[in-house]
């Protein structure tokens, strides 16, 4: 696609006295310039959407082509409208949501009659969606699933702790008060005669229950398009 620029230089033939024989300005002065302008011409695209070399403009309009044609003729925007309003809304979802594609919406009503097209079938119960990662292998599936609402701690997930408490013994082994005490006990723990000679583990606290492990989440309806 050329542009148009001029092939005779008809200024400089003005320049030229009047004996220069080059100043005379032939009939193949105008043949070089009109098939320089026919050949830009007829490289631009055709607007008017006739065939062959013919090209023609009014006030910036084209001639609008016949609902369907399928060239490489221009396409105004009537052509364009035109074909627009002859998709009806089904035929727009049915680009606009692909087999494969995921929908949300609040509404329960199933996407086949809400969208007008289309086989769906409810997709992810009680699951975020989360981007696919081929660096995890937790995530570098497609639909893949995992993970749970609650988690029970194990020993082994707990940090590494102990509880303790010391107790005192009479040095005097025969002696009715050889029985470890508390070291708080008012009757022994007191008695300067004890003397803290070991530690004892305590009982077990806590339930070892489940806790949740749900994030801040909102709940919509999400349908797979399956066919």
């Amino acid at each position: 696609m050329s542009n148009y620029t001029l092939a005779v230089n008809w200024s400089g033939k003005d320049a030229l006295s009047d004996s220069d024989a080059a100043k005379v300005i032939s009939g193949s002065d105008f043949n070089t310039e009109f098939t320089t302008v026919r050949t830009a011409v007829n490289s631009k695209a055709d607007l008017n959407g006739d065939s062959g070399e013919d090209f023609a403009m009014n006030n910036g309009t084209a001639a609008t082509q016949s609902a369907g044609n399928n060239t490489t003729k221009v396409a105004t925007t009537a052509f364009v409208t035109t074909a627009v309003a002859a998709l009806d809304q089904a035929a727009i979802n049915n680009l606009v949501y692909p087999v494969g594609s995921i929908f949300t919406t609040v509404s329960s009503t199933a996407p086949a009659t809400l969208l007008g097209m289309g086989t769906w079938a409810a997709f992810g119960a009680g699951r975020v969606p989360v981007g696919i990662n081929a660096s995890d292998s937790d995530f570098n599936t497609a639909e893949e699933t995992g993970g749970s609402k609650t988690h029970t701690l194990t020993t082994s997930e707990l940090p590494s702790h102990t509880h303790t408490f010391d107790y005192t013994q009479n040095p005097n082994t025969n002696g009715a008060n050889s029985q470890p005490h508390p070291i708080s006990s008012t009757a022994h723990g007191s008695n300067s005669g004890y003397n803290v000679v070991a530690n004892k583990t305590t009982n077990a606290a806590g339930s070892g229950s489940a806790h949740t492990i749900v994030q801040p989440y909102i709940v919509v309806y999400m349908w797979k398009r399956t066919a």
